[in-house]
């Protein structure tokens, strides 16, 4: 008897998944990476005007790849380090696709402006 490959979805599995959006409550502001780093961290710039040093979690590390200029969600951490007092940190909570980016432009969540002055293009 051949064996099945893959399962049955269940009702309600196969669907969309919801975008993540930022939020005050949260406390999630949105992001355009400006440089990868290294050693799972990357330089930030976010709209509040703010570059933040942003530690990339191992789930996401292993599964999702980030590049420079790639809109994310970033969750700031309240506490600051010794040795880099003056920088803001925090952690990537998702990272947009490009029609999502774009969605978010189209329902005035990102603003476009933001996107000029960093300088990317969609």
């Amino acid at each position: 008897m051949a064996r099945r490959r893959g399962g049955r979805r269940r009702e309600g599995e196969g669907g969309k998944k919801e975008v993540p959006l930022p939020s005050e409550e949260e406390g999630t502001i949105l992001c355009v990476i400006q440089r990868v780093l290294g050693a799972g961290w990357v330089e930030a710039m976010c709209t509040d005007g703010k570059v933040y040093k942003a530690w990339i979690p191992g789930k996401m590390r292993r599964r999702v790849w980030m590049h420079e200029g790639d809109v994310i969600l970033l969750l700031p951490w309240g506490v600051r380090d010794r040795k880099d007092a003056d920088v803001e940190k925090g952690e990537v909570v998702y990272r947009y696709a490009r029609d999502e980016v774009r969605k978010l432009i189209e329902t005035g969540v990102l603003p476009e402006e933001f996107l000029e002055e960093v300088g990317e293009e969609l």
